[in-house]
């Protein structure tokens, strides 16, 4: 009896693990069910989800049209680099506001206001994460709309002297003079000081002079002028100037103005012709124009006069009676 009642315990124990009620059924049921909401939902809402693509669809070719027209119209004011700024924001507004639209198209609860706000509160955080960014392209946008220079300008920037070529919406790109390309943050243009070179259709340039003490100033500044006023490419107006301006150890100095055209390759080219007429002005003229002089006195500083300022001389002392001797001779004698 004992092994009979212990080998149905165990029988029936192994068909209640082999059946449980209903565990494997109701789990495929429940997962049709759900397979079977979800896909008369989509069928619900296909209309919803059509009529969301194509007022996203509607609202970027608008977005891109009114783009095209923008940069159309500020490039006929020679406004490229704005038109091309200014109609990237303008596309991206419209189909950001396309996206709203078709979310609430296909989410009729979604309440616009509160995804504007909640966009509200992740543009902070993203506003955070890319700060430089958002500072180069809004520096970027008060240049391109204050135009404190132009494309084909000549400016420095800090070291940094050449040609724009480009303003985007994060960098200004520079061309150096020696052809590099140099590319500066907008933010860092427009919160320093910058040197506009080609602000003015014309530029002062100026050049140190040094003759000789022995020569006269005023016909020297005659030479000059003369000379100056004949080169190619300096203006007639403003006139050369030859102004005397400094008494140095070994030469006056006369700084000669000229107004010439504001490019650099100009300013260079007619400075050069500028030193050149120049030198044969006053090699012509026979002024001088000396090299640095130094004069070095050695003094005995064992002489037995030494601390009389009377009797002391300074530099080579005289020869004959009446010199002074060194010191240890003087007291030899006595």
């Amino acid at each position: 009896m004992t092994i009979q009642r212990l080998l149905a315990a165990q029988q029936e124990s192994t068909e209640a693990i082999k059946d449980l009620p209903g565990q494997v059924d109701r789990g495929l049921e429940s997962a049709l069910e759900k397979v079977d909401t979800w896909t008369a939902d989509a069928i619900h809402h296909t209309p919803n989800f059509v009529a969301g693509l194509l007022v996203i669809l509607l609202l970027y070719l608008l977005g891109s049209l009114l783009s095209y027209l923008t940069r159309r119209h500020l490039a006929r004011r020679q406004r490229e680099n704005l038109g091309e700024v200014l109609g990237g924001l303008v596309k991206w507004v419209v189909v950001g506001i396309g996206f709203l639209l078709a979310a609430t198209i296909v989410m009729p609860t979604l309440n616009p206001g509160d995804l504007v706000a909640g966009l509200g509160v992740g543009s902070v955080a993203f506003g955070f994460a890319f700060k430089d960014i958002l500072q180069n392209w809004l520096a970027g946008l008060l240049i391109l709309l204050k135009e404190p220079f132009h494309v084909n300008d000549q400016i420095r920037v800090g070291e940094f002297e050449g040609t724009v070529k480009k303003i985007e919406n994060r960098a200004t790109f520079i061309r150096t003079y020696d052809g590099q390309r140099v590319v500066i943050p907008n933010s860092d243009i427009y919160t320093t000081a910058i040197v506009v070179r080609t602000a003015y259709p014309l530029r002062r340039s100026e050049y140190d002079v040094g003759i000789g003490y022995g020569d006269g100033i005023d016909r020297a500044c005659e030479v000059l002028v003369k000379a100056v006023s004949q080169v190619e490419g300096v203006q007639p107006k403003p006139p050369v100037e030859a102004l005397p301006w400094d008494l140095a150890a070994s030469w006056v100095t006369i700084r000669v103005r000229w107004w010439n055209e504001s490019r650099q390759t100009d300013t260079a080219h007619i400075g050069s012709a500028v030193v050149r007429a120049i030198k044969l002005a006053l090699d012509e003229a026979q002024i001088d124009m000396p090299f640095e002089t130094r004069v070095q006195l050695f003094h005995d500083q064992t002489e037995d006069v030494d601390g009389d300022r009377k009797l002391q001389r300074e530099g080579w002392p005289e020869s004959g009676e009446g010199s002074s001797r060194p010191r240890w001779q003087a007291q030899a004698d006595q």
